[in-house]
């Protein structure tokens, strides 16, 4: 039985098969953020790399794959972004 499992396990090292997520994979100050943020929020985006989008709404958040979901109804009315949380370094809270 050692046998077997030392070889499943490095089928899962070698191929690399999703079976086991990092734990501690969405982690950072937005990622958290994004996690109690309100549906329907206005905010900036900063991402790395030194783009800003601005006046989209946040959507919804996957924490199982770290993808943040916004609209953004003034530059391109009915699309949907797709970030990783990971790759925004800041945010902006629009007030109204």
């Amino acid at each position: 039985m050692k046998y077997y499992y030392q070889s499943q396990r490095s089928k899962h090292e070698e191929h690399d098969c999703g079976c086991k997520k990092k734990k501690h994979e969405c982690e950072g100050c937005v990622c958290d953020q994004l996690r109690k943020l309100q549906i329907q929020t206005e905010l900036d985006l900063f991402l790395k790399g030194g783009t800003v989008v601005e006046d989209v709404l946040f959507i919804s958040f996957d924490r199982k794959n770290c993808c943040a979901i916004f609209s953004d109804p003034t530059t391109e009315p009915g699309s949907t972004l797709v970030f990783d949380c990971t790759q925004i370094i800041g945010i902006r809270l629009e007030r109204d």
